[in-house]
């Protein structure tokens, strides 16, 4: 079927959701000297609500109100005083943030703690603290070289309860072993966590509890 010419097409009936007067069955006026404006009132330019405006211009007024924090300067992040800084003999580099108080944990004590993980570059990787609610799930492990990483086992070995270090461990003291502790046990973190094994892990600890020491 052939297409319709252009003045066939301006006299097709219209559609509901059009303006009422395009709906009139009017017979085309006769003459051009009938303006646009009397021939298609549907087509006026009408006044654009000043949302609709903003909006067209790329400013959305909205995000003003429901997020004002948008438009203000982020508060500026302040880093923990550092009482200490050394670095072990195996490589790992640690800061001493909080001493704590009472005796400090031995290899083959058994200790509660949280940490947070994060790559060199800061990138989260997993933590025992939730970011938003602050609920934390503290973690237990015995300090020895059969279940907690060897580099945390360094970095927990010589804290106090309340005390707090972070600490750079390379590779070769994190995760060479898939069994190695701490590690979530939720499948998507723990995956997470594993992917950054080859390079160097960022820990943050925080000692609340020596439990008990081992008897051999």
């Amino acid at each position: 079927m052939g297409a319709l010419p252009f003045q066939s097409l301006a006299h097709l009936p219209c559609a509901a959701s059009l303006s009422p007067s395009c709906m009139k069955n009017e017979q085309p006026k006769n003459g051009m000297a009938k303006s646009l404006h009397d021939r298609y009132p549907s087509l006026m330019v009408k006044r654009l609500p000043r949302r609709l405006l903003l909006q067209f211009m790329g400013f959305n007024p909205i995000l003003l109100c429901v997020y004002p924090i948008i438009a203000a300067p982020l508060p500026e992040m302040k880093e923990p005083e550092v009482i200490r800084a050394f670095k072990l003999a195996s490589g790992v580099r640690i800061q001493e943030i909080i001493e704590g108080e009472g005796p400090e944990a031995k290899e083959g004590d058994v200790v509660e703690f949280n940490y947070v993980c994060r790559r060199a570059n800061g990138y989260f990787v997993h933590s025992t603290v939730d970011q938003f609610s602050g609920e934390s799930k503290p973690i237990t492990l015995p300090l020895d070289e059969n279940q907690v990483i060897e580099g945390l086992k360094e970095v927990l070995i010589g804290m106090r309860v309340g005390g707090k270090r972070r600490a750079l461990i390379p590779p070769s003291l994190g995760y060479i072993d898939e069994n190695l502790q701490p590690i979530p046990e939720e499948f998507g973190p723990r995956r997470s966590l594993l992917s950054h094994a080859n390079e160097p892990l960022v820990f943050e600890v925080q000692l609340l509890k020596v439990i008990f020491k081992y008897s051999f």
